[in-house]
């Protein structure tokens, strides 16, 4: 017999609908099949075998992230080997030489770093110190430049284990007339030293230039004097095998030393640039004229622009974007009270004058940038007398930058310098030939604060 229409597949019924419990019944162990736990228990160990692989991919993924770690560098990690005790609190150090300079809160102190023992302290007007920077002259002789919580600034010599105050760089008589000191730069080598201050409404840059030769031989005619300047008496407070040692008071005061230094000398004073206002030139030979006296290309004063054109340009701004203007406040332009400088030695740009003598390790000029200013500005530290007095002193050179420049540094060979602008942008200039090697730009919406070269 044989079937004339083809076979058909009979439907399925709900008997033979796989479970849930049963989907993966072909992965199941035979022998398991047999055991199956019953409800609810075969729901706990599903949730127990999830909590199992969960558990197995994370500590997969952190000994990933483990063998990762291992192949980069790690990080030499160093513990101190000695320590030392203070009178008062530590509030900065210097390392000069064989010496570390530790500004306390009531003064100075001096340790050897072979031995970390106390050499001697300066605590004279019981002061606190904020701030040191310290330089070897050579010789045994160092210069120490402290800053006081009151914003003066101090100018130490450090010779034969012996402080020796020189002077007060900002005192005045009158306390109305007291300014601040924001910052101090004391430049390789202790030839020049610039400090940045504040009075009530203005700010302005001072540079000095330390006779430093002039201490040297001062201190080879006279050893002995310098020997009997202030030290402190030392005694351990505790032997261990860390070497503490508790610092005592002077017993005779710095400023009694009979060794008397030759004062540094106030080459320059910089002071920010004014808001440029309209123009008093009649014609452009006038502003050709006054380029001829002198007057620096590229600050932007020597210009054709009236009052009236500045005060038209004001009031069309206003009206065009006045609903921006009511919601966020307009700051009004102000004289600039901060400034950041660098000491910048010999170079193409700095080109002294004739007949001055040039050493190529010793600084040459200074490079001065005011907050919210785009010119860069470079100035001659050696320079005729005449100019040494001007209250407005002009640089020598000018470099605009297209933002305000909001921080910049100097390579260690002083050939390079980086400009950060406000637009997140860094220049790298090289100082020798005049002209960017590299413009790099950040991502939008961030703001550079420091920049250094490694």
């Amino acid at each position: 017999n044989f079937r004339r229409h083809p076979l058909e597949i009979p439907p399925p019924s709900e008997k033979d609908w796989i479970r849930d419990d049963e989907e993966d019944f072909f992965l199941q162990d035979p022998d398991r099949k047999c055991d199956a736990l019953p409800q609810p228990f075969r729901m706990v160990t599903k949730l127990v075998m999830q909590v199992l692989e969960s558990a197995m991919e994370i500590i997969e993924r952190r000994e990933m992230l483990q063998e990762a770690q291992k192949l980069k560098v790690q990080p030499t990690k160093c513990f101190p080997t000695a320590e030392f005790q203070v009178t008062g609190r530590a509030k900065c150090l210097a390392v000069s030489g064989k010496y570390i300079f530790v500004g306390l809160s009531v003064g100075l102190a001096a340790f050897k770093t072979c031995d970390y023992k106390d050499v001697c302290a300066w605590d004279a007007v019981k002061t606190e110190i904020c701030a040191i920077h310290a330089s070897d002259l050579g010789n045994e002789c160092h210069v120490l430049l402290a800053v006081d919580e009151m914003g003066l600034v101090r100018l130490f010599c450090f010779h034969q284990e012996s402080f020796l105050l020189i002077k007060v760089l900002n005192e005045v008589g009158d306390i109305s007339k007291r300014s601040t000191c924001v910052e101090v730069v004391l430049s390789p080598g202790g030839d020049y030293a610039g400090i940045l201050l504040q009075g009530n409404t203005k700010a302005w840059l001072e540079i000095y230039q330390l006779p430093k030769d002039s201490w040297l031989m001062e201190m080879e005619k006279n050893p002995g004097a310098a020997a009997g300047l202030a030290c402190s008496k030392r005694r351990p407070s505790c032997t261990s095998q860390m070497d503490n040692f508790l610092l005592q008071e002077s017993l005779v005061s710095a400023n009694k030393a009979d060794v008397k230094l030759n004062l540094p000398v106030l080459l320059l004073t910089v002071k920010p640039p004014e808001p440029i206002t309209g123009s008093s030139f009649e014609s452009p030979l006038d502003a050709l004229k006054e380029v001829d006296d002198g007057s620096m290309l590229g600050l932007g004063y020597n210009h054709l622009i009236k009052d009236f054109q500045w005060e038209l340009q004001e009031a069309i701004f206003r009206s065009t974007y006045q609903e921006y203007l009511e919601a966020k406040d307009v700051i009004k332009e102000e004289i600039p009270r901060h400034a950041t400088f660098h000491f910048l030695l010999p170079s193409q740009i700095l080109q002294v004058g004739p007949g001055m003598e040039v050493q190529p390790d010793v600084p040459a000029g200074i490079g001065v940038h005011w907050d919210g200013n785009h010119n860069f500005c470079f100035y001659l530290l050696k320079r005729p007398l005449e100019e040494q007095v001007d209250s407005h002193l002009k640089p020598d050179v000018v470099w605009p930058c297209a933002a305000p420049i909001a921080c910049s540094a100097v390579s260690s060979c002083s050939r390079y310098l980086a400009l950060a602008g406000e637009d997140a942008t860094i220049t790298i200039w090289d100082k020798h030939l005049g002209y960017p090697l590299s413009v790099t730009a950040i991502r939008e919406e961030r703001s550079i604060r420091s920049i250094h070269f490694l």
